[in-house]
């Protein structure tokens, strides 16, 4: 009897492995049928144009099975997508208070759950989002920029700063992150010199150029603010290293190096300047121009002009040349009447075309923006070179 207890051991285990299975398979079943039943009944809200509903029934599914988890982050982006931004955020905002999920799951749904709130403009609860993701090894770099529009947005620039020193600290520094918090830094300065604090401006415009040796926002600026406070011979040294740091932008020192030149009476900087870069663009060769002609050399400033158009023709360039072919004819009425209608036409082109444009995306307009208005970038809007530009 005992003999036959042993060799039915064997047996009733095997019996229970076997029923044990089939329990686990009817239980899979049974969930993979719920999970079906609340997939297509979902699907039905949706199609039927019932989101609401198709967001309650999703949100149940949840509960029921994490696996289905980015799924339900494709379906809240879907709705962003189509401008139904509450249901957008219920969902993520579900997917993020789960607690069961695995860190990574979590850092995807609430950087989605971030771009909801911005979208939506709750930039608070945006940046909330944003900042809990700057510890992520995937996703810090989009939140970085995501955090940098926030704040450009809003025009926190000591945030923004903030931020900037932070990223440097924990991922080192690059060119991209070096310009931007130059601009920062100057952004910043703009914001004093409104105030008409100088001190404080400068102190912001000096830590620009430490954070970007290229950059010539912060050079431009300080020459601007020496002018406002008619220290002229500073700001001639501030201009001249405009076209050091980029040559691109001689054009905006030129004429505030004209204005300096002609209140202190003495056109020598200006002259020692010109002389090195009058061939980089035509704002340049046209000042070169307007100095011979204040010395009365009307035909040899024609001349230059004439042998600078045609390396390079430029709209401002043929305008300055018609004014001097005007004074040269005064004697004939007919020629001097005809050149200036000419010039007039000239100057109404010249008025309509855009100066800068930008690099990246092509916006152009006639102001500067230092960051583009199209694309959201820093520095990339510069002068227009050519027949309608420099």
């Amino acid at each position: 009897m005992l003999e036959l207890l042993f060799l039915l051991l064997p047996v009733a285990a095997g019996y229970g492995w076997v029923m044990g299975r089939n329990s686990l398979r009817q239980a899979q079943r049974k969930q993979s049928s719920i999970l079906s039943r609340h997939y297509y009944k979902g699907l039905n809200f949706l199609l039927s144009d019932q989101p609401d509903k198709a967001v309650d029934t999703l949100i149940k599914m949840i509960n029921l099975d994490s696996d289905t988890v980015e799924t339900h982050i494709a379906m809240g982006n879907f709705f962003r997508h189509r401008g139904e931004l509450d249901r957008a955020i219920r969902i993520h905002q579900n997917l993020v208070e789960k607690e069961h999920l695995n860190d990574n799951l979590k850092q995807q749904a609430l950087k989605e759950l971030g771009r909801d709130y911005l979208l939506a403009g709750f930039l608070e609860r945006a940046e909330a989002a944003f900042l809990q993701l700057l510890d992520s090894d995937k996703y810090f770099m989009d939140a970085q920029q995501q955090l940098f529009n926030i704040y450009q947005t809003t025009k926190e620039w000591e945030r923004a700063i903030e931020l900037a020193e932070r990223m440097v600290n924990c991922h080192g520094d690059s060119l991209e992150l070096c310009e931007r918090v130059a601009h920062f830094y100057c952004e910043q300065a703009g914001v004093h010199i409104k105030k008409q604090e100088f001190e404080l401006a400068e102190k912001s415009l000096q830590k620009a150029v430490l954070s970007d040796e290229h950059a010539v926002r912060p050079w431009l600026m300080l020459g601007q603010m020496a002018i406002a406070q008619q220290n002229y011979l500073q700001a001639q040294e501030y201009l001249k290293q405009v076209p050091v740091r980029d040559v691109t932008w001689l054009s905006e020192a030129v004429p505030l190096l004209q204005e300096c030149a002609d209140k202190l009476g003495d056109s020598s900087e200006l002259e020692q300047l010109l002389e090195t870069y009058h061939q980089q663009c035509a704002t340049a060769y046209l000042a070169k121009v307007k100095l011979m002609a204040s010395k009365g050399q009307d035909r040899q400033a024609a001349e230059f002009l004439l042998q600078q158009l045609r390396k390079k023709p430029t709209m401002k360039g043929f305008e300055t040349l018609m004014n001097l072919y005007q004074h040269q004819s005064t004697a004939e009425q007919q020629v001097g009447n005809s050149l200036a209608m000419l010039q007039e036409l000239v100057q109404e082109q010249i008025k309509q075309r855009p100066k800068y444009r930008c690099s990246a995306c092509g916006f152009s307009g006639r102001q500067l923006h230092w960051l583009c208005p199209s694309c959201k970038k820093w520095g990339l809007v510069k002068p227009i070179k050519g027949l309608d530009g420099e």
